[in-house]
């Protein structure tokens, strides 16, 4: 599948002196700013790179403002929001798990499993929500191992599936055209439900099998930064910020670029190797990313960031959201503005990231006025009453 894992009014930004990380108040109790606000900037660079896959264009064939918009992509987006996505959705499973326990742990990835199976069969057949709740059963076993092992466990597990991608690419040559991951989108809707409906599990396995040990990885490096309190009291870890953010962006820039260049050529061979290229760079940078945001907060400095908190407190719904409103835009059964057959469409790279940049835009406002009026998104809402049942109208807005 394709990777292409929410409060009140905000308060007022931290005077630049205060010393303390920026945490949310009132009904929210003592919840850190920080993990929200990687949320919400997550979402919107998830939904920047998947415009490829709603509008139905192909990297390799974008040429003048197209090509360019492409390269800013895939340099500063591919590969490095859904990083953050995954790695805080291992945060925050593992911190369910060490304060509820595996019962609520169980019915709540229950209840994403039937989300993600829904959206996938119903709206678009990229979800991640499914593989995510599957995969995050991985954490029964790991969440209870220290910082360090977490760690050791997590380079481990990326360090052999990076591995095993390079040499896929090796072993590859040249002459082949390269492999399309855009889906078959038939003309009528009942007809794509059907298919994604047939397809869903035997898909969502194979994913899991293919993407898993990538995933755990990043789940396990959430859990070690949610027992380390990386996130949320980023003022006590400036150093290692410091080096996630130098280091980070050292290493992701460039192979952006080396992303970039790859995906202007149509062979297997290019697209063999961009795809390692992709997650590792997109890891790095991702890391990167942590590390800026995270000396920003440790020093009362997020600003317009905070913005994206409301957002990343409705991730679910917003996820949900940008799938029905992309696939109503570009999808042959909505306006028929894709790529698709059937469609009149003629998208490239720059008007995706155009409507992608004013769609996700819109949510962190519309986010906030929801938040205020509600205290959570309606369908977080709803996986906490599966999850929690009665005790849900407890501690409103905090889980």
């Amino acid at each position: 599948m394709t990777a292409p894992e929410p409060a009140p009014v905000l308060p007022p930004d931290l005077a630049p002196s205060t010393p303390e990380p920026a945490r949310e108040t009132g009904p929210v109790r003592d919840r850190a700013l920080l993990p929200d606000v990687l949320r919400g900037v997550a979402l919107l660079g998830i939904l920047i790179v998947n415009m490829q896959d709603f509008a139905g264009f192909l990297e390799w064939q974008q040429v003048g403002v197209d090509r360019a918009a492409q390269v800013v992509t895939d340099v500063l987006a591919n590969g490095r929001f859904i990083s953050i996505f995954a790695m805080l959705f291992g945060w925050g499973a593992a911190g369910i798990l060490a304060r509820r326990g595996a019962g609520v742990f169980l019915r709540r990835h229950a209840a994403l499993l039937a989300v993600g199976a829904l959206h996938y069969a119903l709206v678009w057949h990229g979800d991640i929500i499914s593989n995510y709740a599957t995969l995050a059963l991985a954490l029964l076993l790991v969440a209870h191992l220290s910082v360090r092992a977490l760690l050791v466990m997590s380079g481990a597990l990326g360090a052999w599936w990076l591995g095993l991608g390079l040499l896929g690419a090796v072993v590859t040559t040249g002459d082949q055209v390269r492999f399309v991951f855009l889906p078959d989108v038939l003309s009528t809707y009942a007809a794509n439900v059907q298919t994604r409906a047939a397809e869903f599990w035997p898909l969502l396995w194979e994913g899991n099998l293919f993407n898993g040990p990538w995933l755990v990885a990043l789940f396990c490096l959430g859990a070690a930064a949610r027992k380390s309190g990386l996130l949320t009291r980023p003022d006590e870890h400036r150093p290692l910020l410091r080096r996630l953010a130098v280091g980070g962006l050292g290493m992701g820039l460039p192979l952006g670029a080396l992303l970039a260049y790859l995906n202007t050529r149509s062979d297997y061979a290019a697209g063999a190797l961009a795809f390692p290229v992709r997650m590792g760079g997109g890891l790095a940078g991702a890391l990167g990313y942590v590390g800026v945001l995270g000396l920003l907060a440790a020093a009362g400095r997020l600003g317009a960031w905070r913005l994206f908190a409301a957002s990343g407190r409705m991730a679910l719904t917003n996820y949900l959201m940008q799938s029905v409103v992309m696939t109503l835009i570009f999808y042959p059964y909505g306006l028929g503005l894709g790529n698709w057959p059937g469609t009149g469409g003629g998208w490239g790279a720059a008007a995706g990231l155009g409507v992608s940049l004013l769609v996700g835009l819109a949510q962190l406002p519309l986010s906030a006025w929801w938040l205020s009026r509600f205290g959570r998104g309606p369908v977080e809402s709803l996986v906490r009453w599966v999850a929690y049942g009665s005790a849900a109208r407890q501690n409103r807005g905090h889980d």
